[in-house]
């Protein structure tokens, strides 16, 4: 009874050690502090110390960079408990990312009847500043004015000015919109601009958000690029999704059921026949090409054949002559024996 009530013992020790590493009671914190700390403040603390699998996020990104602009709407709508999951679900994103200079760079609009750009793509060029500048990020007010929110995006946030690599880069510029109201403004010709701009945008839904004007934000095919989850309590789970989606993964490599040649399309991909074949209504199997026949019809052919039959003709009237001439001959022999 004793060694199993020292084991116990130890065991509630080793979690009281790890439970004061977590909030940081080993160093300056004192208990009231902690429990004046937000929800996000620990779990960006809890953040520092999480390892996330190299194999399925760093090195997946090195292939694509980015310059990435988050778009959140803060308006009234967003309960202070749900816009700190947003901030969550911003820091996860920063983690599956391989941020640098040369890398994927980071921003932040921020939004409701007003709109604030929180730090631009050059303000911070590692995981750890990002995370701490969405860490003190604050709500705004009421009101949506996404539109108004897109437009400053576009012409401040991704210019070279705030840090947006030039077109000769081939950088790709995504902005990824988190709302869950209806905008207060029109959508439709703004992200348009956006769009021809350049910018690929993805719209994520939450909640009361209205889906019809996720659909005019966001980029084609819709399917790829518009997002609703029903809280911000699962708004996280789209972590994983986004992964795939900006990190440039080769769908094809992912698999595919293409006959013959599979092209890898974003988050997606598309089949195509080599030389000589056309694609199936089933946009999967090919065909061989018809070659179509067609013959044309030779304009001297008639004359031809008209010489030829003449000259059958001429043919035919000599055999005929000359036949005539031994059926003559013949006859003239046979008088001759009969007279003998």
């Amino acid at each position: 009874m004793k060694s199993f009530i020292g084991s116990l013992v130890y065991c509630l020790s080793l979690l009281l050690v790890d439970l004061c590493e977590s909030y940081d009671l080993t160093t300056h914190n004192n208990p009231s502090q902690i429990l004046a700390q937000s929800y996000a403040q620990r779990r960006n603390n809890a953040l520092q110390h999480r390892t996330l699998n190299p194999a399925a996020t760093d090195s997946q990104c090195r292939s694509r960079p980015l310059d990435l602009v988050f778009i959140i709407d803060s308006s009234r709508s967003v309960r202070p408990g749900e816009f700190e999951k947003v901030k969550i679900f911003l820091a996860d994103m920063v983690d599956t990312l391989d941020v640098g200079p040369d890398a994927t760079r980071v921003a932040v609009v921020n939004y409701a009847s007003t709109v604030k750009i929180e730090f631009l793509l050059k303000n911070h060029l590692t995981k750890d500043s990002i995370k701490q500048a969405i860490n003190r990020i604050e709500p705004l007010a009421s009101g949506t004015m996404t539109g108004m929110a897109i437009k400053k995006a576009m012409d401040e946030a991704f210019t070279e000015k705030s840090g947006a690599r030039p077109k000769s880069k081939n950088i790709s510029k995504v902005a990824i919109i988190v709302t869950d109201g209806r905008p207060q403004d029109q959508v439709e010709e703004v992200s348009s601009a956006a769009r021809a701009s350049g910018i690929e945008i993805y719209a994520v839904g939450v909640d009361r958000a209205d889906k019809q004007s996720l659909k005019l934000m966001a980029s084609n095919p819709l399917e790829d690029h518009v997002f609703y989850v029903e809280t911000y309590g699962v708004i996280e789970k789209l972590t994983s999704k986004f992964r795939e989606t900006l990190c440039g993964l080769d769908a094809c490599a992912m698999g595919h059921d293409c006959e013959h040649i599979c092209v890898s399309s974003g988050s997606s991909f598309y089949c195509k026949c080599r030389k000589g074949y056309i694609l199936n209504e089933d946009q999967k199997t090919c065909s061989l090409k018809q070659v179509k026949v067609e013959i044309v019809q030779d304009p001297c052919m008639c004359e031809a054949r008209l010489a030829f039959q003449r000259q059958t003709q001429t043919s035919l009237q000599d055999l005929n002559a000359k036949l005539a001439a031994v059926t003559r001959k013949v006859e003239q022999m046979e008088n001759m024996l009969g007279r003998m």
